[in-house]
């Protein structure tokens, strides 16, 4: 059995549970001025209103059509899969009610021994840290303690529902459990006014004004999305990209259709002889490694003496429609290479990639070994997939059925709209991601703070349409780079012709990347390949400087067998990641050369960072 928890209600003296429960300590929720309340109710619906007229203008005008029924269809259909199970055989059907009824009696027994006066623990099925039953009033309350209490009893019984259905194949069990999990997180009483002992307090304190001004913000942010809902997790206002933010001095040197490419001022006396060439994510913008000057690994990277270069994605419209993976990989990183050979005189190259980023570069230089070309030396991939089998929640959306759905939406316009992707990576961690804002801005009528990671995350880029169904299906629906069987340029492209040395960074905690899944992912290549698991996520265990002194990093012996053995046995260092990746660097090639002048003898086009990236979705 879990501890009982110890809290602090600061509306009665109670302390642990309800026994001896103050019937004072309900006072906050009693309302003080009904007139102020039914006004402010009135208000609400007002404003309501009015995030529903900006809701439905665009749709009754023809301008914005829904698609919400799509992903509706596919999780009745896959949940009806597993109420099949349960409701094909009385005996099943019977188990799965007792199940849960069980644990409802032994939950009301504990009720009614609390009610008495006795000390009694949570199960184990009833978390004890979770940040969002975090006030005092979910234990020492005894209604919302049992509101809390048959929420994790119903959502864990939900999961088990899943778990225990059998015939189910693995896709479908995996979108199963993750449907289970949205609806989980949806119905939270955390997420409502009269179920959320906070909420209810506040509510009644300021006589529903919160709910007034949440109801507005609904409105204004319905507005900003053009008919749909674009949730505000910080405060965009206080940030500009190349003003205080993407910052680090450099300059635009080259452009393409599909990217402009980035030279960042030397800092240093020498620089490396090999120039550095970074691959970021077009499912977002590369500023996320030049977010300000303290977290840059960009700057970072110049300090220690390479000579920075970044390619800037360009954030599609129409006319890119057509513009596949060949396209980023000859008018991306092609064009980027010749670019910094014209810039440097230098032929040899280091290369980074992040994310599905680094999935290109892995791609391109498979393709690269194709035609013998030799200017990537090294390639560093930052919580890179190359192989799928282990690619966490987003392989639900992947499947024949909705990426068939994806392709004729993206044939409307020739791309997918940045918000798309948004909320599909808000959706892998809702109850992080989404709901919490929901509650903050609409129930409670509070402005998010600012912060730089979330404006750069709310700065969502468009998939170009056929460069994102060949991602969707070759690496999530049938996951052919590793199997031998993707094509670029007309050419079957094997990992196992990449050579070079290989530098292939994870993260402990990633959704997007799972750890594992980069594990494996490096048993394809034909080179050395040195693989890290750093602490935190696919952004924090990343962007994490070296003076900040956060989280650690493993290392070990090669990346084969099994990922747990290999965590097993993995020497942990404290800190950043980013002094171990430079010394790797620096044992292949530390030969220094005079600093070069930004751009050599090209004609700069503009200041970093470019016009490419101030381009909003």
């Amino acid at each position: 059995m879990a501890e009982h928890r110890k809290t602090e209600n600061p509306s009665g003296p109670n302390t642990d549970g309800f026994p001896g429960f103050d019937p004072k300590s309900v006072d906050p929720y009693i309302v003080k001025d009904p007139e102020a309340l039914a006004v402010n109710l009135a208000r609400t619906v007002e404003q309501l209103g009015k995030a529903a007229s900006a809701w439905l203008a665009p749709r009754e005008s023809g301008r914005k059509t829904d698609m919400i029924a799509d992903p509706v269809v596919d999780m009745v259909k896959t949940l009806s899969k597993v109420s099949e199970y349960w409701l094909s055989d009385p005996r099943r059907t019977l188990e799965a009610q007792t199940s849960l009824m069980g644990s409802f009696f032994s939950m009301w027994t504990r009720t009614l021994q609390k009610m008495s006066g006795e000390a009694v623990a949570d199960p184990d099925e009833v978390p004890q840290d979770d940040k969002r039953f975090a006030d005092a009033d979910w234990v020492a309350n005894p209604f919302f303690d049992f509101l809390r209490q048959s929420y994790f009893i119903t959502s864990n019984w939900a999961d088990r529902m899943v778990r225990d259905a059998d015939g189910l194949d693995d896709h479908t069990r995996h979108k199963a459990a993750f449907y289970v999990r949205q609806i989980s997180s949806a119905l939270s009483p955390a997420n409502f006014v009269t179920t959320n002992p906070q909420l209810y307090r506040e509510t009644v304190a300021s006589s529903g004004a919160n709910l007034v001004k949440g109801m507005q913000m609904l409105a204004e942010d319905i507005v900003a999305g053009k008919g749909d809902l674009k949730l505000r997790q910080t405060d965009t206002s206080k940030f500009a990209v190349g003003e205080n933010i993407a910052i680090t001095p450099g300059k635009v040197i080259a452009q393409s259709d599909v990217c402009q490419v980035l030279q960042y001022d030397a800092s240093t006396e020498t620089v490396l002889k090999r120039p550095l060439l970074i691959c970021p994510p077009w499912i977002n913008k590369f500023y996320v490694l030049d977010l300000n000057p303290q977290k840059s690994f960009i700057k970072w990277a110049v300090d220690q003496g390479h000579t920075v270069f970044v390619i800037s994605w360009v954030n599609p419209d129409e006319r890119h429609a057509n513009k596949d993976w060949e396209s980023y990989a000859r008018e991306g990183i092609g064009f980027a290479l010749d670019t910094i050979r014209l810039a440097t005189g230098e032929e040899d190259v280091n290369a980074i990639g992040y994310c599905v980023g680094g999935t290109l570069l892995a791609a391109t230089l498979a393709l690269h070994a194709k035609e013998d070309d030799k200017r990537i030396r090294s390639a560093t991939l930052f919580t890179t997939q190359v192989d799928f089998t282990h690619a966490g929640d987003l392989k639900v959306f992947a499947d024949e059925e909705q990426i068939t759905q994806i392709e004729q939406r993206m044939k409307e316009n020739g791309y997918l709209d940045g918000s798309k992707m948004a909320m599909a990576f808000n959706m892998l961690r809702a109850s992080d991601l989404i709901w919490p804002y929901f509650v903050n801005n609409y129930l409670k009528g509070q402005e998010p703070s600012a912060f730089d990671l979330l404006y750069w995350n709310s700065d969502s880029t468009r998939m170009p349409a056929a460069n994102h169904s060949f991602y969707l299906r070759n690496c999530y629906l049938e996951n052919n780079l590793t199997k031998g069987k993707m094509v670029l340029a007309g050419k079957k492209i094997s990992l196992g012709d990449v050579k070079i040395p290989i530098y292939n960074l994870a993260t402990k905690e990633d959704h997007i990347a799972p750890a594992k899944s980069v594990f494996v992912g490096s048993q394809f290549f034909g080179g050395d390949v040195t693989y890290v698991m750093a602490g935190s996520g696919h952004i924090a265990g990343v962007v994490n400087p070296p003076d900040k002194r956060k989280y650690q990093f493993w290392t070990g012996g090669p990346a084969k067998g099994d990922f747990e053995d290999w965590v097993e046995t993995a020497n942990e260092t404290a800190g950043s990641w980013w002094p171990h990746w430079h010394a790797w660097i620096e044992t292949l090639d530390s030969e220094r050369v005079p600093a070069r002048k930004t751009g050599g003898t090209l004609n700069t086009l503009e200041e970093a960072p470019g016009s490419y990236v101030r381009a909003r979705a």
